[in-house]
Parts: C-alpha cells; sequence; structure tokens
C-alpha cells in the first residue's frame, strides 16, 4: 500500500514480530537483537525511544516522533538540514518478568507504520552505526595516524555489508576525542598528557589566558639529542594547524648520517624574544656538557640573533640552498640572456667554493670587477651576502665540523613526513603533538634497529685487520668515509699533482690520502723509480 508520507494511512508488517511475544529472551540484548532482526527484513529500522536497566525498554520506528523546531529561523541557520520523523505510530515494549524468572518479554503496542519500508536501508543512520568491535579497530587505526578513507575501506574488507560511509567515521572519530577529554579542555588534555609522557614542556599564556608557546620535547628525542649534540637544524614550518601557529622543528643528525627530531616549538610570532624563549628550552634539555658545535638555520635574523644569545659557543651556518633561491628571485630579473645568467651562477658557486680566505678574495676581486656595471646584483650580493660570508663560505665553513651539512635539507625532508603524518593542516595542538608522536616512535625505531643490525652484521670489505678493533663499535656510515681513506691511502696522490699549503679538513689531522706521495712503479719489468714510458727494457725493444 502506497501512502503519502506523514498521511494517517497505516501499514501492518505483524505477522513475525507478533511470534516474538511467545518467546522468552535471556537479556534486553537478546530481545533488542530479535526484534530488530525482523523489522530490518521488513524494510524498517527500530531504535530505542525510552528505557531503563533491567526493568524494561521501548521500541520504536525510527521515523517516530516529530521535529522540533529551534529558535534560529530556517532562513538564519548556516547549515541547512532535514528531518527524517514523521510520527510513526509504531511501538514496541521490552519487559523483564520476575515471575518468569527474569526473562524478558516482548509486548505490542502498536504494529502499524504510517510510511511504505525502504528497499535500500542504508538510508537509515542506526544501520550505519558500527558494532563495538569496528568501534576499537576505528580507536586503533586513529591512534595509528591512518586516514579515515584508509579505515573504511579496511572495515569494509572485513564487512563487506558495512553500509557506513565516510562521514560515520568523521562522527565517531570526533565522538573518541571527546570521551578522551573526559570533560577536559584541549589544553588541559594537552598538558596532562605531556606530563603523563614524560616529556619535557613549557607553555607560556598572554594576559587573556590565551596560549601563545608550546615547547616540548619527547623522552626519546631528548635521547636521541644528548647523544648525538653535535649538528642541529633549525627552521619553522607552517600549515601544521588549525590556529596558523608557526612550527619551529629543531633536527639533529645521529651517527648514521639520518635525522632525527630533536624538538617542537608553537610560537605566535616568529621574532627574536620568541626564538630566544624556544632555544633557552631547547638549551635545558641538552644540559651544560652537551652543547651543540653547530646550527644550520636560513637567514632569519631573529632566529640568527637568538642562536648567537642562546648559544654563543656554537657556529651558525646558513643553508646555501635558500641563499641560491634569494639569488634566483633577486638577481636573475637583471640579467636579459640566459647565457649571461648561468654564467653568473658559475662565478657565484666558484666564490662560495672558495678553500681559503686568501682564494676568496680573489675570487671576490674577480666577482666584483665581472658585474661592476650591474649595480643592482653587485649591491645586493654586498649588501645582503658578504658581511655573512664566514656562515656559508668553504673557506671559513670548512674550519668547523658540520659532517658534511651545509643546507637545510634535512629539515624540508623532516617538514614533509611529518605533514604526511598530520594529513591535514586543520588539526588541534593536542591532534598535532600525538601525530608527532608517531613519528618519532617511529623514526626512533628505525634508529634503534639500525643500531642493533650494525652490531652483528659486518660487511665483508671492513673484514681487514685495520678495522678490527673498530667494527661493530663505530657507525657504518663513518667506518664508510673511513674506509674510502684507507683505499685512497694505498695508491697516494695521483702522479704530477701539487701537495696542498693548507689542510681542508675540519679540524683535524691531513689523511693519509693528502700526505702519502705515489711511487712511480713501471708496469713492464715491476720497477720502481720509473713507469711504462721511460723503462729502458721499453726503450731497448
Amino acid at each position: 500500500m502506497v501512502c503519502d508520507i506523514g498521511s494517517e494511512a497505516s501499514i501492518d508488517k505483524s505477522d513475525k514480530m507478533l511470534s516474538l511475544t511467545n518467546k522468552n529472551f535471556q537479556n534486553r540484548e537478546d530481545l533488542i537483537e530479535a526484534a530488530r532482526k525482523i523489522a530490518f527484513a521488513q524494510g524498517y529500522a527500530l531504535v530505542i525511544r525510552r528505557s531503563k536497566s533491567e526493568i524494561y525498554v521501548v521500541l520504536g520506528c525510527d521515523r517516530g516522533g516529530n521535529y522540533k523546531s529551534r529558535k534560529v529561523p530556517l532562513e538564519e541557520r548556516k547549515k541547512k538540514s532535514a528531518s527524517r520523523l514523521i510520527n510513526c505510530p509504531f511501538e514496541i515494549w521490552g519487559k523483564k518478568k520476575r515471575k518468569l524468572q527474569g526473562f524478558w518479554k516482548l509486548e505490542i503496542k502498536s504494529l502499524l507504520h504510517n510510511h511504505e519500508p525502504s528497499t535500500d536501508m542504508s538510508g537509515h543512520p542506526y544501520c550505519r552505526r558500527f558494532s563495538n568491535e569496528e568501534i576499537m579497530r576505528i580507536k586503533e587505526m586513529c591512534m595509528a595516524g591512518i586516514p579515515q578513507r584508509q579505515i573504511l575501506s579496511s572495515l569494509r574488507q572485513s564487512n563487506p555489508h558495512l553500509r557506513a560511509i565516510s562521514r560515520n567515521i568523521y562522527n565517531k572519530k570526533a565522538k573518541i576525542l571527546e570521551e578522551s577529554l573526559a570533560g577536559r579542555t584541549v589544553i588541559q588534555a594537552l598538558v596532562d598528557e605531556l606530563g603523563e609522557g614524560g616529556f619535557s614542556y613549557n607553555i607560556e599564556y598572554d594576559q587573556e589566558g590565551y596560549l601563545t608557546h608550546l615547547f616540548f620535547a619527547h623522552p626519546i628525542s631528548i635521547e636521541l639529542s644528548k647523544s648525538y649534540p653535535h649538528v642541529f637544524l633549525m627552521d619553522c614550518t607552517y600549515k601544521t594547524n588549525k590556529y596558523k601557529m608557526p612550527l619551529l622543528d629543531i633536527i639533529g643528525v645521529s651517527s648514521f648520517n639520518t635525522s632525527f627530531y630533536s624538538c617542537f616549538v608553537f610560537m605566535q610570532k616568529e621574532e627574536e624574544k620568541d626564538y630566544v624563549w624556544a632555544l633557552e628550552m631547547f638549551n635545558k634539555i641538552l644540559g651544560v656538557h652537551n652543547q651543540p658545535l653547530v646550527i644550520i638555520s636560513d637567514r632569519e635574523l631573529a632566529l640568527m640573533n637568538a642562536i648567537r644569545i642562546v648559544f654563543p659557543s656554537a657556529c651558525n651556518l646558513l643553508c646555501v640552498w635558500h641563499i641560491e633561491k634569494n639569488i634566483l628571485a633577486n638577481c636573475k630579473p637583471h640579467f636579459r640572456e640566459e647565457v649571461d645568467w648561468v654564467a653568473f651562477l658559475s662565478t657565484w658557486a666558484d666564490l662560495i667554493k672558495s678553500p681559503n680566505e686568501s682564494s676568496f678574495d680573489k675570487a671576490w676581486d674577480c666577482f666584483e670587477n665581472e658585474y661592476k656595471e650591474n649595480a643592482a646584483v653587485l649591491n645586493y650580493i654586498k649588501g645582503t651576502w658578504l658581511p655573512l660570508k664566514e656562515k656559508f663560505v668553504s673557506a671559513w665553513t670548512d674550519e668547523v665540523a658540520h659532517l658534511g651539512n651545509r643546507a637545510t635539507s634535512r629539515a624540508e625532508g623532516a617538514h614533509a613526513t611529518l605533514k604526511k603524518y598530520l594529513q591535514v593542516s586543520t588539526g588541534g595542538l593536542r591532534e598535532v603533538k600525538e601525530k608527532i608522536c608517531l613519528a618519532i616512535e617511529h623514526q626512533f625505531q628505525e634508529i634503534k634497529t639500525q643500531l642493533s643490525s650494525e652490531k652483528v652484521r659486518v660487511p665483508h670489505r671492513l673484514r681487514i685487520p685495520f678495522f678490527k678493533e673498530v667494527v661493530t663499535h663505530v657507525s657504518m656510515f663513518a667506518l664508510d668515509e673511513l674506509y674510502k681513506q684507507h683505499e685512497a691511502a694505498k695508491y697516494g696522490r695521483p702522479l704530477g699533482s701539487k701537495k696542498r699549503n693548507e689542510s681542508s679538513s675540519t679540524r683535524r689531522e691531513p689523511s693519509k690520502f693528502e700526505i702519502v706521495e705515489k711511487s712511480r712503479k713501471c708496469s713492464v719489468c715491476k720497477g720502481v723509480g720509473h713507469n711504462k714510458s721511460t723503462c729502458p727494457f721499453q726503450v731497448a725493444s
């Protein structure tokens, strides 16, 4: 029978439902499940209208009742909503009978519906609910940082009949978040979790009570930072949280030449006082005996000043990649021909690779003479970069142990990895912290596994007496660098090469390759002191 929505016409689907009145149910859940199963087969969804634990439960059609209008007029509402309620009269009761030893019985109040049954039950919210097992899986996958669409795909593989959609995952995730707050504000919950998790943290508020600064370092990050305190990279990243606060990310370098997250700082602004506050917090977790030797950053004057104030003994190097990008933006417009621009870049590259101060002075004189007619370019270089030459020119940077780090590419890569964990740029600070923890724990496990692996595995090329005392005690990356020097020492410097007057090392003794001269050895007679071209036997023949 077809009827208009909300009409008084009724449709009776009572046959199978009536059969339940003759059954005894062990508990309330069994009664509800049996009634819903029959209603579902008929094209209806039942929901709990009222209930009292261990006494009674009232089940009705999910289209029963009337929509209660709010005070806000429809035309002024931001969200355009709809209602499925049409006051369907269907209603059944479940009661616990003491006379029947506590069994539950079903009583009929009305088996009539005032609407047609649904041919597709996915339109009913109840039919898109998750089971308790599925809710637990959603919690686990949310904690693992798995995107909602992938969570839904995973659930459907286990339950092909699942009718839930992406919106149900979003709603369930929001409910899980609300439950985890337990009546606390997000900031209160964040502070509690930082304290309980053993984090080193500090928070600053303004006069109105709003959070302006948040510093936190994971216990794992603190351990790694103290183990490898030699080189750090500092850079801010953006679009990480819904408050649009810049995130200062400090990256360390391990003995395996891999990166690790050292600490994170949310800041309201990027002024010198903000950076000083952040670096003072970072200095506290390092301690007096773990001061950094080298800190690499961009030409962010506020950050550079803060580094000079908090870490006066550290050498602050500038990222050469960002320098090239700035030169590209400010200098290229002044070159009409591409050939001239390429020549300029080549000259600039030779300038910053000068091995010593005297060669730099000569290269700068040539550079200045070459581009004296291009005043805009020369003034930009002289005004912006020349005063900072000690922070990026090889003649000075090679005098410090930067471990091969002259750019903040590690930091850029760390930002990219972090944002893969974050997935969105609209998360709260607590949510961002949780995703950061996932990234840190994954990173630590990688380093821990590599360390354990290198203690039990020895490359065949290193199974020689020269490495006997250090193999399995020194990282493979360091041993590989040493192996290159060991191999080079076998051959010495190439014939005809000139000894360098000044060392190119970073405060170390010259390598064997730099001091060993190659002995002339003939390939014909195997004699020492001459080669094939001057061999007396070769000439005689």
